[in-house]
């Protein structure tokens, strides 16, 4: 099967919905389909195409930006030529272009999927609200036009204003989690190498891009707290967390507070971290903290990441984003945005661990990239078989 997918950003571009599309993609190459990835050069160092992991990836020059957003004019042409040259067409929302596709694909009986990954709220601004309301048009009609709606919760489907009107269409699919399996001596070494001999207890982890939705402040207040509790106590912040794009402002806003604590010792930015030193990151964290503030996080992937190696996550009450906790009973949920509530929630994992209920195991069968590939596939196939059922209908002749 010839499985054309396209989104706005991709590797090495870091996000929740990048690395979920990376995942998939190299499941379904393993499983034998050819996937070609379809989305933006933002970065005009990465080259035009190029083949990574079996994935054939092209990338389509950008004329301009607005906010997070990126305009790209060549995006329709290849469009035409792409989805009559392969068999399904698998798009990632939100983004503004997949309107353009799902009505392409509809109207050359391609098979459509959308995975929407989460609702979209942009930065504050009348510009940013614009492009957020021309979006939000576009993923309408995409989903208007697409087969079948991909996401990852019911709980998420059915709090959605956009899913809400395309029940339908809904589809339920674990997300692709994985991680490397590192030794004890490789955990040890990155711990003493971002501790430098310090004894710190207990690290909080926080896994997440510097952005205005992933509730940062809430970490910080809560943060000044803790520690007059547990003064030892360190946050470990890994990922991105200087020039994010359409978030300096954040950024700028919030740094002065964080500086003091990185000033006394009880919080470190790791920066972006490879696979093998995520998995070590784990490894050494007490807890996974997910304050996210509204419906642009829709699971937190990481949650699942932690949760194989036993470590307790403690997460926003949001549909979706509250999911891995009940589920699997590790951790604890706090009202969103609510810095008392995470501090207690802190001190309480601390001091009331209890045993995993599930085996980690378990868990990776359950969220395997190689299963996901297989739903994916039987939605593509029974797409497939509704479309041919509804040719040979208007082909047979009326008695």
């Amino acid at each position: 099967m010839k499985i054309l997918v396209e989104l706005t950003y991709y590797r090495p571009h870091t996000s929740g919905l990048t690395i979920y599309a990376e995942r998939m993609a190299k499941a379904l190459v393993q499983r034998g389909h050819q996937v070609t990835i379809l989305t933006s050069r933002y970065d005009k160092k990465l080259p035009l195409e190029e083949f990574l992991d079996g994935v054939r990836i092209i990338r389509v020059p950008v004329l301009f930006r607005i906010s997070k957003g990126v305009i790209m004019p060549k995006i329709g042409w290849l469009a035409n030529q792409l989805i009559r040259s392969h068999d399904v067409v698998h798009l990632h929302l939100p983004q503004f272009d997949a309107a353009g596709f799902a009505i392409r694909g509809r109207l050359l009986k391609k098979p459509t999927v959308i995975t929407y990954h989460c609702d979209l709220k942009m930065p504050n601004g009348l510009l940013s609200w614009a492009a957020n309301q021309t979006v939000n048009f576009m993923n309408h009609l995409a989903c208007l036009f697409t087969h079948r709606i991909v996401t990852y919760t019911q709980d998420y489907a059915d709090h959605s204003a956009l899913l809400k009107k395309f029940k339908k269409k809904i589809a339920i699919i674990d997300p692709p989690v994985v991680t490397p399996e590192i030794s004890a001596d490789e955990a040890e070494a990155f711990r003493k190498r971002i501790l430098a001999g310090q004894k710190k207890y207990p690290i909080i982890g926080m896994a997440a891009r510097f952005a205005t939705e992933k509730g940062v402040e809430v970490l910080s207040s809560a943060m000044k707290r803790v520690i007059q509790v547990y003064p030892d106590a360190m946050i470990w912040f890994a990922g991105p967390y200087e020039n994010i794009l359409g978030e300096q402002g954040y950024f700028n806003r919030l740094i002065p507070d964080i500086r003091k604590l990185e000033e006394s010792g009880n919080w470190q930015f790791l920066g972006l971290l490879s696979p093998r030193e995520m998995s070590a990151f784990y490894r050494n964290i007490d807890m996974l903290v997910i304050p996210s503030l509204n419906s642009t996080e829709a699971f937190g992937l990481v949650q699942i990441e932690a949760m194989f190696h036993d470590v307790p996550s403690i997460a926003s009450d949001l549909p979706g984003v509250r999911q891995p906790v009940l589920r699997h009973q590790l951790g604890e949920i706090i009202p969103i945005g609510d810095a008392s509530a995470l501090e207690n929630s802190v001190i309480n994992v601390i001091e009331n661990v209890k045993k995993f209920p599930y085996s980690a195991q378990q868990l990776k069968s359950q969220y395997s990239p190689e299963r996901a590939a297989l739903r994916y596939e039987a939605l593509f196939q029974e797409i497939e078989k509704e479309i041919f059922n509804k040719s040979t209908s208007k082909k047979e002749p009326q008695q």
